[in-house]
């Protein structure tokens, strides 16, 4: 059928942290002297949400509250996490608070707060099923971004925002008894009334130590066994000169780096963020072991070098000793997997745009500095990716360390880079 398509100099797949510090840098630029930039963001979820299932009450931020939205890119903006501290009347409390990291909560509702500031730019509930192409010539002039309520917008831009993808081991079919961290609170309120007697609890990072301590705390007659392949849980690298690795200059250095650099830093650098725990929360747990064991009454059951060898969906889990072979079954009333996230691979979105989108010697994605996917296509704007570029930009892709600079680089890439073919909110003709 033939329908009236607006046509945006942006159209944003997603609206997790990201995409919302886009938007707001978008917001900035436009109440500024030069020529605005249009744009809309589809999200799927009916509301702004990051992480839900992990919102834990006692949880905190890994990274400064000054790496927010906007901060590192405008300190001065209105979009701050201080900002919202001073409008919802704790900023003196929070600096009495000496402290640099939030509470996770506080966080989301920080994210939440300054998603309503920029709600005009973004359809909720409105999940994009694909993207196809228009031509100009032999050029893609522009991206028609089709809905699965049947809505559809022309853009001059893309940028996919889709953020991760919770990872299962190879051979695990998530199911009632298995789970992944990430539905961890939707879980639990289910499983209050089921009075469980015991939990296996996959994993050696941040996540896992916050499963496993906040089941210990739930369901004080449960048994939590934590399940890993390290003799413990080890701290995360939060000193001043391995943080260097967040900064927006090391996304420089990493990019122009030959793949074996690039292979060692992330190796190097690699506890700043993965498999690694806090040192208070290693404390915590390793606390209540002890305390357990002088009791004894051991609830929370360490088995360390060791690994998951069998698991059923009846959650019945095999553990076996990596240095003995010694072999432990396990009757679980739920097996939780905390074994990390995925990116989104955006090309099967871009249909028959995505086997054009060129790769490097491994498969993976090639991206260019400003975040621009390469296409083996003349493409008038650009494909821009906000997380998947870890092997091109580095371990803050997926983080929130570098989030409000990044959106500041890809915004004045599409500046530098636009060519105006109509008026800014102008109308296309499309068939569709």
């Amino acid at each position: 059928m033939t329908a009236e398509v607006p046509i945006y100099d942006i159209v944003g797949v997603g609206f997790g942290p990201s995409n919302l510090a886009l938007a707001i840098a978008l917001a900035e630029h436009n109440a500024g002297p030069g020529e605005p930039v249009t744009a809309h963001f589809l999200e799927r979820q009916p509301r702004f949400g990051w992480h839900r299932g992990m919102l834990i009450d006692t949880a905190t931020m890994q990274v400064s509250f000054l790496k927010d939205l906007v901060t590192m890119r405008n300190p001065t903006s209105e979009f701050s996490f201080l900002n919202y501290l001073h409008a919802a009347g704790r900023l003196v409390d929070f600096i009495n608070h000496k402290n640099l990291f939030p509470l996770r909560v506080e966080f989301h509702d920080y994210f939440e707060w300054a998603a309503a500031k920029v709600d005009d730019v973004v359809s909720y509930g409105t999940e994009v099923v694909a993207v196809k192409p228009v031509y100009d010539g032999s050029e893609v002039a522009y991206f028609d971004v089709e809905a699965s309520d049947g809505s559809a917008l022309r853009a001059r831009n893309l940028v996919v925002g889709t953020g991760l993808r919770p990872q299962l081991p190879e051979g695990i079919t998530a199911g009632p008894r298995i789970w992944h961290n990430s539905e961890l609170l939707f879980r639990v309120d289910a499983l209050r009334d089921a009075d469980p007697e015991r939990f296996v609890v996959v994993g050696a990072g941040q996540s896992a130590a916050e499963v496993a301590a906040l089941l210990h705390d739930e369901f004080p007659r449960a048994e939590v066994c934590a399940v890993f392949a390290r003799y413990g849980y080890s701290p995360a690298d939060d000193s001043s000169f391995a943080n260097r690795i967040f900064d927006p200059e090391a996304v420089d250095q990493f990019y122009g780096a030959g793949e074996p650099v690039k292979d060692r830093l992330m190796r190097y650098h690699g506890a700043t963020n993965y498999s690694a725990v806090d040192i208070d929360l290693i404390d915590e747990l390793y606390r209540r072991v002890y305390r357990e064991k002088v009791l004894g009454v051991e609830r929370l059951r360490l088995f360390n070098v060791s690994r998951p060898l069998e698991v059923t969906d009846a959650g019945t889990v095999t553990v076996e000793s990596l240095t003995t072979g010694a072999q432990t079954v396990l009757e679980a009333d739920a097996v939780v997997y905390a074994t990390g996230y995925r990116p989104a691979d955006p090309t099967p979105l871009l249909g028959e745009l995505g086997p054009r989108c060129l790769r490097d010697a491994e498969g993976r994605l090639r991206v260019e500095r400003d975040y621009r996917l390469t296409t083996d296509f003349p493409l008038r704007g650009g494909i821009y990716l906000q997380g998947g570029t870890e092997h091109t930009h580095g371990i803050t892709s997926s983080l929130l360390s570098n989030t409000a600079v990044r959106v500041g680089e890809i915004l004045a890439s599409v500046v530098d880079r636009r060519v105006v073919a109509e008026p800014a909110g102008e109308y296309a003709v499309s068939s569709c």
